[in-house]
């Protein structure tokens, strides 16, 4: 698993509905997939990862590499309490639904089996969280969350964020 370095959590995340020590795992599925993960010591990371087909393997193996990386995740969190993913209604392209598809699949087959709660949480809530605005743009959501004091290197790893801090600050997380 390709990570950056750790980023120190925003003050006060301990008590905004959440119980302390709880790990939160945010994405933003896709091919390439945005994620954050707020630790049980109160750090924030965060990144993108690519699950682009790879030349000689089957269509299935994406999916296959991105449950390996959901499980080096959850380990290298020492468990999970909640996972939140940005619920799509709507693709651009066939190709972009079917693999949203398969990702939202296989991510919520893989909560369901480690009894990790989950929830989808819709695009324009996301982005009115972050910017004020349903319909914000990609450089909207960078912008937001480089106010926060984050770094994202493309639009999934902030919209990750952005899921991340609507999560902290809306829902209340198993201990």
């Amino acid at each position: 698993m390709s990570s950056p370095p750790t980023r120190r959590g925003l003050p006060g995340l301990g008590d905004r509905g959440r119980e302390p020590g709880a790990a939160i795992l945010s994405l933003d599925l896709g091919t390439r997939t945005g994620w954050a993960l707020l630790g049980r010591d109160g750090s924030i990371t965060s990144g993108s990862e690519s699950f682009k087909p790879q030349r000689f393997e089957g269509g299935g193996m994406r999916y296959l590499r991105f449950k390996r990386w959901l499980t080096e995740v959850k380990q290298s969190a020492d468990g999970l309490d909640a996972v939140y993913f940005e619920e799509v209604r709507r693709h651009a392209g066939v190709d972009a639904a079917h693999a949203y598809g398969g990702f939202m699949a296989q991510l919520t087959a893989w909560c369901e089996h480690h009894d990790i709660p989950y929830q989808g949480v819709p695009v324009c809530t996301i982005k009115k969280h972050a910017t004020g605005k349903g319909n914000a743009g990609k450089q909207e959501m960078v912008a937001a969350m480089q106010a926060l004091g984050f770094r994202p290197e493309d639009d999934n790893e902030a919209d990750a964020l952005a899921l991340l801090m609507w999560a902290i600050a809306t829902q209340e997380v198993p201990a």
